[in-house]
């Protein structure tokens, strides 16, 4: 399928785990990406593994920084030519037990998980065309799901949730859709950091929650948000598209 065919999309997070698989499955459905994450040497990985027949344009910013990210959206929207779709993948994850957590941790996955969504959208959204553009948010299942250790994260995540499905009902009058991809446990260099399982954290937990389908593959993740941002979804928006495996079952 080429249903990004002459499509422009502009994506962040792109220089690893799920956003790097996003940008693989999207030039390959012929998009011209512009990704834009922190990391200059992964993004060189990504693309390095794009395959075509779409085109991968790179941009090192900090999802965080407000003038990093206006400048991040104008080149973007200079070098494809306007913007039909935002993907927010960028994202962080940290393991906070309650007798450890700090407001620094609150902070920072804060800033990432939903500044750094918001300021792109905001940056983002003037550039996207009244009846077909889209904005995907990357949030997580641990949002409406109970997961110990993670109350700071999951918070943040809820958060995406929330402000998605306001921005919809906001530019619903441009037809301009959102959605959010919430993905369940994805075996990606995050989630296999040593910062999964600082001290206090029980590592078995990982094991007791995890989904009948086990753990996704990035690339299952990128099938659905390729899905939300192209018009085979054209009459969806507002709504969270849950990718667990079956973990709500």
């Amino acid at each position: 399928m080429n249903r990004y065919d002459g499509v422009k999309v502009l994506l962040t997070g792109a220089a690893s785990g799920i956003g790097r698989a996003t940008a693989s499955r999207l030039t390959g459905e012929g998009a011209a990406v512009y990704g834009v994450d922190l990391s200059a040497a992964g993004l060189a990985e990504t693309a390095a593994a794009i395959g075509g027949p779409g085109t991968f344009a790179s941009h090192v910013a900090d999802v965080t920084d407000e003038p990093a990210v206006i400048a991040a959206v104008r080149d973007a929207a200079a070098a494809l030519g306007g913007i039909d779709v935002l993907v927010n993948v960028a994202g962080i994850h940290k393991t906070t037990p309650l007798g450890a957590l700090t407001v620094d941790d609150l902070m920072r996955l804060f800033q990432v998980n939903l500044v750094g969504t918001a300021l792109f959208c905001r940056e983002a959204a003037p550039h996207l065309p009244d009846g077909t553009g889209a904005i995907v948010n990357v949030a997580s299942l641990s949002a409406v799901q109970g997961n110990p250790y993670m109350s700071a994260y999951s918070a943040s995540k809820g958060a995406v949730l929330s402000f998605s499905l306001s921005l919809a009902a906001e530019l619903s009058q441009r037809r301009v859709r959102v959605l959010s991809v919430s993905p369940g446990s994805t075996d990606t260099p995050l989630t296999r950091s040593p910062d999964m399982f600082p001290e206090g954290v029980d590592p078995t937990y990982f094991g007791r929650l995890a989904a009948p389908f086990g753990a996704a593959r990035p690339d299952q993740i990128a099938a659905v948000i390729a899905y939300a941002g192209s018009s085979d979804a054209a009459y969806q928006t507002g709504v969270d598209l849950r990718v667990d495996g079956g973990s709500n079952m």
